[in-house]
């Protein structure tokens, strides 16, 4: 299974880019969720359950979607050359 990067930018296949902050537990069941802060319009705080942010892109509902996964880790350099 495919692990999820803290504090690292990532794709959403419908565009849009989101900051993972953690991963927490769901205080009832135990599942692992990620906790992404979008980084667009109010930069909101929202939780998925893992299994959901490493899923494959619906091929059937999403044909001509280029992505291959739901969110997708993106490399940014610096424009400044930091490393």
């Amino acid at each position: 299974m495919q692990q999820v990067l803290l504090k690292r930018v990532y794709r959403h296949f419908k565009g849009d880019y989101y900051l993972v902050e953690d991963i927490a537990r769901h205080s009832e069941t135990g599942e692992e969720m990620v906790v992404y802060r979008k980084l667009y319009g109010d930069g909101g705080l929202w939780v998925r359950p893992l299994s959901m942010f490493l899923q494959k892109v619906d091929r059937e509902k999403y044909p001509d979607c280029p992505q291959k996964l739901r969110f997708e880790l993106q490399e940014i350099q610096s424009v400044a050359d930091h490393r």
